[in-house]
């Protein structure tokens, strides 16, 4: 295997100082971030996510609470809970953590959410901004992607603005939380961007794409989908998925697995990312960025500090002072 493995918890741990940083500032003012979950039902995956969130917004110094629901909550419910964490001023920002139900509708409880409070950008006018190239926030998990890469990249000598610029990024997913802010980040940063989904894959025309690509980032939610097939000699690989699989060890045990065949795919990759360990300790410490972001922008304490979106954000993370 001659491919690099990219460490995303040496990454995160860069990036939480930077989080400290401004969690300390706002903490001098007399701010404390505060992050909210809304967890409906007993997903595994989304257990695991929200275990981890818990434990970082505490070693941050940011105030947690998860407002938990059962399975069988209604639409209602879900508006209920997340109307009163809008209305408290305690909580900076506010995370839905998916699957939610079918019986409830992910767009309504969208467009519940206060956009300030928003920091997955996924009410309308914050997934408007993205898509404009203007976010207020720019979500968690695609920013993680973006940000490694942009690392990875500087860190073997590369200058990211022209990389992107001279190279296609191929997007496997079409999710609103991951699949399309991921393709508008690959235009803010002026690559060449191929988005697929499963029609794509349904058509036969999934690998065609795929080999195209110099950057593939897989956020299919498909144990395994990607393997040395799909991908061209040289390409920078990030995995999104997190599937929970029986450990092939056995014992009875449930492993989290990515999109990529790792094995496979690390034959012919420049770099790739491991699952668990590459995008996801990132996307934890970002959910905190924007949770500290979404303090600032709420608060009456820092006149004159507004921190306003910016064209382009993907290299200088979202948000700039002025």
């Amino acid at each position: 295997m001659g491919a690099r493995v990219i460490d995303g918890r040496a990454l995160a741990e860069e990036l939480k100082l930077r989080v400290i940083s401004e969690v300390e500032e706002l903490a001098a003012g007399g701010v404390r971030p505060g992050l909210a979950t809304v967890f409906v039902g007993e997903d595994y995956a989304a257990r695991a996510y929200e275990r981890r969130v818990r434990k970082l917004a505490g070693e941050l110094g940011c105030r947690y609470t998860c407002e938990r629901l059962p399975e069988e909550a209604e639409e209602a419910d879900v508006l209920a809970v997340v109307g009163k964490l809008n209305a408290d001023p305690r909580v900076s920002g506010i995370l839905v953590l998916r699957p939610l139900p079918e019986r409830v509708s992910e767009p309504a409880v969208y467009r519940m959410l206060d956009p300030l409070k928003d920091i997955e950008a996924v009410h309308p006018v914050n997934a408007g901004l993205l898509a404009l190239g203007r976010p207020r926030y720019v979500p968690s998990t695609p920013a993680a992607c973006f940000y490694l890469l942009d690392r990875y990249l500087k860190l073997s000598g590369r200058d990211p603005e022209e990389y992107y610029r001279s190279s296609t990024v191929v997007v496997v997913g079409r999710s609103n939380n991951v699949g399309k802010p991921a393709v508008s980040l690959g235009f803010a940063r002026g690559a060449t961007v191929i988005s697929c989904d499963v029609n794509t894959y349904r058509a036969g025309r999934l690998r065609e794409q795929t080999v195209r690509a110099d950057v593939l980032i897989v956020a299919a939610g498909v144990a395994g989908l990607i393997d040395e097939s799909y991908v061209r000699e040289g390409v920078i690989a990030v995995d999104v998925g997190i599937n929970p699989v029986a450990d092939p060890e056995g014992g009875g045990r449930t492993i989290l697995v990515g999109d990529l065949d790792f094995q496979s795919v690390a034959r012919k990759a420049e770099a790739l990312t491991p699952v668990p360990g590459g995008v996801g300790p990132i996307t934890d410490v970002w959910l905190l960025k924007n949770t500290a972001a979404a303090a600032r922008w709420s608060s009456s304490r820092f006149p004159g500090r507004r921190w306003l979106p910016v064209a382009a954000p993907a290299i200088s993370g979202g948000y700039e002072e002025q």
